[in-house]
């Protein structure tokens, strides 16, 4: 991305900032990635298609919930009257007519001294004013109270003859009333509702099969480095395992992605170049790790710092020095014809996962749609042994275990330490300002989990 890209992203940086030696503050890096980055345009899907996705549009209900006073119990549906006074040393004893069962279309009545066994769930039927549960009768097999009804397959005879009703019950007892839930015209889920079951439940209770969202924005992961391995892979001398992909790919998908994880591409420019091009087809963001330092092999500062296309003014990447530690370096632009953003992060481990956090979080929750873009944050009480040290002018991220108001510093600050990063369930924030954290002060704490 050019100066002249930045420029025009509102932010209003002296002259003098620009240069190829700015240091940039996290704010400024994460508002000026922010500036450009838009939310993906709404589509209509089938629900399943749409768990995970930012409803678009307010949900209005069309219908009540339940559509109709339905019984919480199997049992009797019967007249208060009839049952009043009922106990078991003198029952009341009614005429069964019938039975009334879930989505059946045509109850029968129930008049005076009249009784219809039902099931949870099916209307309850025309004279009826309460429900007595199949508990409180003999189910009609005049031997005492039973504990449930014998299915209609094997005693059609239950629904017919007399029942023993041995308690009384209130009127509207045990029945669910017509829009108890939900009644229509309600509001039953707000724009920018994230839907997950209990959502898409709700839709398809109230009859809508499509809705409009913004789609889960596809992320594609790809890591550089010759010396990375896949693992199961036997490890030759100078080889590491290929951690950055797999832990960046579950973090895209945590933050609501669907991502792509690439294997990692050695330290060749023209390779990556091209592995890039060809992943754009399946990409609304490009992620990359590793080959953003000042070292001869850094690839993808060499593959994408002059990638701008004359045809696609605007284009290209931009590599920075960042006032944080860890994850100093830093690339960010955009690529291809539809100037798919592109952030390029660091190598290490902690510095690729924390920069994750701070940058690429933000934009898949922005492409979803999302208001709420980043993880909560919290201050607590630094449980430690001893200051921690932090350098001067750099916005540190320690990890650290948080619990009950403290937190705890878990493994060093090296950008290195992955089953550290693995324990922790937060980060400590030292600010550029402070370069010593004692014991016991407070400290502001991201919460990672």
């Amino acid at each position: 991305m050019s100066s002249a890209a930045h420029r025009d992203t509102g932010h209003d940086h002296p002259a003098a900032d620009l240069g190829p030696d700015r240091l940039w503050s996290v704010q400024d890096h994460l508002d000026d990635i922010l500036a450009t980055v838009r939310p993906l345009e709404p589509i209509e899907l089938n629900l399943l298609d749409a768990q995970g996705c930012v409803l678009v549009d307010d949900i209005t209900v069309p219908l009540s919930l339940p559509p109709f006073d339905n019984s919480s119990m199997d049992g009797y549906a019967v007249r208060v009257a009839d049952v009043a006074g009922a106990s078991e040393e003198f029952p009341a004893v009614l005429e069964v007519v019938g039975d009334v069962a879930a989505g059946q279309a045509d109850p029968v009545t129930v008049g005076p001294g009249q009784a219809a066994r039902i099931m949870t769930g099916a209307p309850l039927p025309p004279g009826a004013e309460t429900v007595v549960p199949v508990e409180w009768t003999d189910g009609g097999l005049g031997e005492g109270a039973v504990a449930g009804m014998r299915a209609r397959s094997l005693a059609p005879e239950g629904a017919e003859g007399q029942v023993h009703v041995y308690r009384p019950a209130g009127a509207r007892a045990h029945v669910r009333a017509e829009g108890s839930d939900v009644k229509a015209g309600d509001r039953a889920l707000e724009a920018g509702t994230v839907l997950g079951p209990p959502q898409i439940a709700l839709l398809a209770a109230i009859g809508r099969g499509r809705v409009r969202v913004r789609p889960r924005p596809r992320v594609v992961v790809l890591s550089t480095g010759s010396e990375l391995v896949q693992p199961d892979e036997e490890l030759a001398p100078g080889q590491i395992y290929d951690s950055n992909s797999f832990a960046l790919t579950a973090a895209a998908r945590d933050a609501g992605a669907i991502a792509y994880r690439v294997g990692a591409v050695a330290d060749d420019a023209e390779t990556l170049r091209s592995t890039i091009e060809d992943q754009l087809v399946r990409a609304d963001l490009m992620v990359t790790t590793g080959g953003v330092s000042v070292g001869a092999y850094d690839v993808v500062k060499e593959a994408l710092a002059h990638v701008a296309d004359e045809d696609e003014p605007g284009g290209g990447v931009e590599f920075r020095k960042l006032a944080m530690q860890p994850g100093k370096p830093q690339g960010f632009g955009s690529i291809g014809p539809d100037h798919t953003p592109l952030l390029a992060l660091p190598g290490n481990p902690v510095s690729s996962y924390v920069s994750f956090e701070l940058f690429v979080r933000p934009v898949i929750r922005t492409l979803m749609g999302l208001a709420d873009l980043h993880r909560p944050t919290t201050t607590a009480t630094l449980a430690a042994d001893k200051a921690l040290t932090s350098p001067k002018g750099r916005r540190q991220f320690l990890r650290g275990i948080h619990s009950d108001g403290t937190v705890t510093p878990v493994g060093g600050s090296g950008s290195h330490l992955v089953a550290a990063l693995a324990r922790a369930d937060a980060l400590i924030v030292v600010p550029e300002d402070t370069e010593s954290v004692e014991p016991g002060a407070e400290v502001e704490v991201v919460l990672l989990g």
